[in-house]
């Protein structure tokens, strides 16, 4: 964080599977036996008949079949057509290059979609057993799928109006934040059982956004770099925006629509800080700054407002490493140094700003507890951080900030925690949805939460 932010609307996976009948898994399992026995992946080239290709053949049999239900629709009635091949490389060992290379080296730890020979190739030594491993299945899936999501695009272009067609010219990171929106339609069908092959729970798509989110580009990437694919939150709200929206809403990506808030580092001093300020520094310029936001916030619905007094504490009343207590004491505890140094300043900042939040729905005579005020609060965080920046506000967000917003989210409850300590938000979709409607819609929807 800098002592200034353009937010906007932007993405992540999950999912594991068997073949032959469908089976529900979650999380990080592993494809089971039924993947060995009961799929043949010879239409993948070169496959060695691995578990590991049987995965990538089931995920890409699934993609075919449902992407021919789906693309008529997008192409005024139009038949989908098969893409002309798949090809799976060992890149620790010498062997054919897949179309558009030149060696396996280039395919190492990566998969890709090549428009001009209309296949895609996939490492099976150093890309799925790592993405298995690390992730579990679900992270093959989401990969397969975003890639897929080109091959969607090559077939619309000059086909169908331009709303459903991003055209040749369009940025990088606009094609591929499409690309991560039809993947997240994708894992929306096999979360419904809507694919024969795959199926997943809901801490099958929490594993599959881990993914996306530590896919995101390298913090300071130029939203106009050719090679930009979104920061981590950008890539969540694609991909959210898929699951919850279909493909005709990923068709309608557009520049007039789509604003991405990956930004580069405006100086040399905040690229080499990585946009940190120490803890001490940032409850010093974020009290001031959400006593603006949220003391505005009061007034203006005609309530009195007293900013929380922020001290350390030996726990955060029930709420983590920072909670809201008696007497409008905001307890701080060791953990939320934690926070700071292995998140980021704004993944502290963020639980900072969903007890502030608590703290003005105290003073607008609204509950504290429950698990609708822990949804509230987190909203109300969403919408303090797009209003960062704003005049009278005393610094912005850097480019990570909001990465360490998504990351933290990811990976705890805290910030959707009422007083008494309810959440509502039980998986990292639902909390980064919450905190996603405070930045794109307001603080009054989050009033308006249930």
């Amino acid at each position: 964080m800098r002592i200034r932010v353009v937010l906007a609307v932007a993405a992540v996976l999950a999912v594991l599977l068997t073949a032959g009948c469908a089976a529900a898994v979650d999380g990080r399992a592993f494809a089971g036996p039924q993947v060995s026995a009961g799929l043949d992946p010879q239409f993948v080239r070169d496959n060695d008949g691995s578990d590991d290709d049987r995965l990538a053949a089931a995920v890409l049999r699934d993609l075919e079949g449902w992407w021919g239900r789906q693309f008529p629709r997008l192409a005024d009635g139009r038949r989908f057509e098969p893409l002309r091949g798949y090809f799976s490389v060992d890149s620790s060992r010498p062997g054919p290059p897949p179309p558009c290379t030149s060696s396996t080296d280039e395919v190492e730890g990566n998969a890709f979609y090549c428009p001009r020979a209309d296949v895609i190739a996939y490492d099976r030594a150093a890309l799925v057993p790592v993405l298995r491993d690390e992730f579990g299945d679900s992270a093959v899936v989401v990969v397969l799928a975003h890639e897929f999501g080109h091959a969607i695009q090559q077939r619309l272009q000059g086909v169908v109006p331009s709303s459903a067609s991003l055209g040749s010219g369009a940025p990088t990171i606009l094609s591929e934040g499409q690309a991560d929106c039809y993947a997240g339609s994708f894992l929306r069908a096999v979360h419904d059982g809507q694919t024969p092959d795959l199926r997943t729970g809901d801490a099958g798509i929490d594993a599959a956004m881990s993914a996306l989110i530590t896919f995101r580009d390298p913090v300071g990437t130029d939203a106009r770099d050719d090679r930009a694919h979104g920061n981590a939150f950008d890539r969540v709200s694609s991909f959210q925006d898929g699951y919850d929206g279909g493909v005709g809403t990923c068709a309608q990506i557009t520049l007039q629509n789509r604003t991405f808030t990956q930004q580069a580092f405006a100086t040399l001093s905040d690229a080499q800080s990585g946009g940190n300020l120490p803890l001490p520094e940032l409850l010093s310029a974020m009290g001031s700054d959400l006593d603006r936001f949220f003391g505005g916030l009061v007034r203006a619905k005609n309530g009195s407002w007293t900013a929380p007094t922020i001290r350390a504490g030996r726990d955060g009343c029930g709420q983590g490493a920072v909670g809201l207590c008696s007497g409008g004491i905001l307890q701080t505890d060791d953990a939320l140094q934690g926070v700071h140094d292995g998140l980021g300043d704004y993944a502290s900042g963020t639980l900072l700003a969903s007890r502030y939040a608590l703290a003005a729905l105290a003073a607008l005579d609204r509950p504290t507890t429950g698990a609708a005020a822990g949804r509230a609060a987190l909203c109300l965080a969403g919408a303090y951080t797009a209003d960062v920046g704003a005049p009278g506000s005393g610094f912005s967000l850097s480019p990570g900030d909001l990465d360490e917003a998504v990351n933290l989210l990811r990976r705890s409850g805290d910030a959707a925690t009422a007083t008494d300590g309810a959440v509502a938000d039980t998986t990292a979709y639902a909390r980064i949805a919450d905190f996603r409607l405070g930045v794109d819609v307001g603080a009054d929807r989050c009033l308006a939460l249930r």
